[in-house]
């Protein structure tokens, strides 16, 4: 098992097909491509989102509270097997600074260990804290698989800082049924067709050049959770369905 800890901002965007393609020229100049997006190559994420029976997870952390936290399962590619390589991940987020605690297993491990709290067996302190902070969330929130959530992914990371990186995602499908990684990526595009959530990520503050390339594009800060979106259109969806039966009643 290996772990790794991130804590950093968060700023995000949403650019339409000509500010991505002009945006991506600028960057080549100050950034480099994640090991997974040489020569052009995008990848996939694909995640499970846990959350209570009545949305508490994600209703809290649309409220914009000081201090949030979610659980989610992630991987990289689509599991075959029980013993392919898995993320199971506690991100929080303080004043504004997120905070990310990640463990890697296997499927089966994270199954084992979510389901039953059967711990996997490893020598790492580090990963036996993280390990029981998760536990303890677990415990102390009675939350099971609520969503999938799965996008296509570009990144970069700062030639000169590599604590600056810049994501790019498109195509957010998710659903609330099939909520197993193993199922693949289909569902409901939240974002919309040649539209991109761009997250920038950093430790301290935003380089000036990239703010100046920001302003000659016109791309302005927004906000934007993917599961935040994907619950208000769920809540839309249960209203508009509500007042459907409504009227077909009447």
């Amino acid at each position: 098992m290996a772990i790794k800890s991130f804590k950093r901002f968060e700023k995000k965007f949403i650019l339409n097909n000509e500010q991505y393609n002009e945006l991506i020229l600028k960057l080549e100049k100050y950034m480099n491509p994640d090991k997974h997006c040489e020569n052009g190559k995008n990848y996939t994420i694909y995640n499970i989102y846990y959350d209570t029976e009545n949305n508490d997870v994600i209703r809290h952390s649309i409220s914009k509270p000081y201090y949030k936290e979610k659980l989610r399962l992630r991987s990289y590619d689509i599991p075959k097997n029980l013993d392919d390589k898995v993320f199971l991940e506690l991100k929080k987020k303080i004043n504004g600074i997120v905070n990310k605690r990640r463990v890697v297993m296997t499927l089966g491990e994270a199954y084992d260990f979510l389901e039953s709290r059967k711990i996997p067996n490893f020598n790492d302190y580090t990963n036996e804290q993280v390990i029981q902070e998760i536990e303890y969330y677990l415990n102390n929130n009675k939350v099971s698989p609520s969503v999938y959530i799965g996008y296509i992914r570009n990144a970069f990371f700062g030639k000169e800082d590599k604590s600056f990186r810049i994501t790019f995602d498109s195509k957010i499908m998710t659903r609330r049924s099939d909520l197993s990684l193993e199922d693949g990526c289909f569902g409901e595009d939240i974002l919309g067709d040649k539209k991109y959530l761009m997250e920038v990520k950093f430790l301290g503050a935003i380089p000036v050049w990239f703010t100046q390339i920001l302003s000659e594009l016109k791309i302005y800060n927004t906000h934007f959770s993917k599961y935040g979106n994907e619950y208000m259109n769920y809540c839309l969806d249960n209203k508009n369905n509500s007042s459907k039966r409504r009227e077909k009643i009447c």
